[in-house]
């Protein structure tokens, strides 16, 4: 089922074989995971928002009227929840987010394409030195260069998901990059994808609760 379109699994899924939503669960689990955490800053506040948005795309599954991409659709509903949950965290007079107890931030152990100890630990810090330049841009900044640059989307999806101007989201991605030191930029280019990853225990943890949520696999 894993080459099937969105489309068509969306179609099976509202015919009653909700166990497909697991498919598009893994299929865009990353990029949500990614977004979020740049928008909160907090990756345990990021698993939630996921779960929380993949539930609500589930519920209002028999919306999505397939005139925009099923991943933009998904991107925003992920966008709004993590939005309105960073407001509702100054409403509370919430603290600044904390490190995460998790190593390099949520980031699962980098799959290196050789053996070399050496080589691992140095991407390691480069990616380390890459989430920490991320996380210090500007909000307005932050989330279009990941966006961009990391989950690779295109201009023209990242403006609708952020509900901006395809110029705004260029001059932001330009301001980005100009902010972040050019030699760490050119050194991470090539492994960047890397940064922030969604994999492993901590995917299947949302997808085994997302699934609880919206009932028994048929």
């Amino acid at each position: 089922m894993d080459d099937l379109a969105d489309g068509e699994l969306i179609e099976r899924i509202r015919a009653g074989k909700t166990a497909l939503y697991e498919t598009l669960m893994r299929r865009y689990n990353q990029r949500l995971y990614r977004i979020a955490r740049v928008i909160l800053r907090n990756s345990e506040e990021a698993e939630d928002v996921v779960q929380e948005a993949y539930v609500r795309a589930y519920t209002h599954l028999d919306q999505f009227a397939g005139a925009a991409k099923f991943s933009t659709w998904l991107t925003k509903i992920a966008i709004h929840e993590a939005l309105a949950r960073l407001g509702k965290r100054g409403r509370m007079g919430g603290a600044a987010p904390t490190k995460d107890t998790e190593n390099t931030s949520g980031m699962e152990s980098l799959e290196s394409m050789t053996p070399n100890p050496e080589q691992q630990t140095f991407e390691k810090q480069v990616l380390e030195l890459l989430e920490a330049a991320v996380e210090a841009l500007p909000d307005n900044l932050r989330s279009v260069f990941v966006m961009r640059e990391i989950e690779e989307m295109s201009t023209a999806e990242t403006a609708e998901c952020l509900g901006l101007s395809e110029a705004a989201v260029k001059i932001r991605l330009h301001r980005a990059r100009k902010l972040l030191r050019r030699d760490l930029y050119l050194r991470v280019g090539a492994i960047s994808s890397q940064a922030f990853r969604f994999l492993g225990a901590r995917c299947d943890r949302v997808i085994h609760l997302v699934m609880e949520r919206i009932g028994p696999p048929k």
